[in-house]
């Protein structure tokens, strides 16, 4: 059994979840396409990508489509909740999913730093944004410089806006 494959177990558990329409999927074919699904998302790879095991890529990506638009995966995400708090396995009061981000300050990373080194690379990055703030301000200066001049106005002696060489 490889890694992307469900144990007989999980299968019967995961099984009643999925539809089985008039036309198909082929219930024999059904735990096939569940796997391949499986495959895709653990590997991060593209629907192309998909090893022939699981059957043609567009079929599974297309049944994959059928389910996400059904609610398959949040019955069978309700369904594993109910199970594993039916067996006292999780504590509900601990779950929370939420969109936001939350920035960590970079030790929260492992990353130590010298008193020093810290003190250096906050000097090293004010430096730079002066220098580029410098460099905006003279870039605008340039810029106001060269708007003033008319257009067509060369500075010579000519009206008739040819410009001198």
């Amino acid at each position: 059994m490889t890694r992307a494959q469900l144990t007989d177990e999980g299968w019967g558990f995961v099984e009643p979840y999925l539809p089985v329409g008039e036309y198909g999927p082929y219930p024999e074919r059904l735990r096939q396409q569940f796997e391949g699904v499986i495959w895709k998302f653990r590997s991060g790879a593209q629907w192309r990508e998909m090893p022939d095991r699981f059957g043609a890529w567009s079929t599974v990506h297309n049944r994959f489509r059928q389910w996400r638009d059904a609610g398959v995966f949040e019955a069978l995400l309700e369904g594993v909740i109910a199970e594993a708090a039916e067996r006292g396995g999780v504590d509900l009061s601990l779950v929370s999913v939420d969109s936001t981000t939350v920035r960590a300050h970079h030790d929260a990373a492992g990353m130590r730093l010298e008193e020093g080194v810290l003190d250096a690379l906050e000097k090293a990055a004010a430096e730079a944004e002066a220098a580029r703030q410098k460099g905006a301000a003279r870039r605008n200066k340039t810029d106001r410089v060269t708007s003033a001049i008319p257009a067509g106005a060369n500075g010579g002696a000519s009206g008739d806006g040819a410009s001198s060489v």
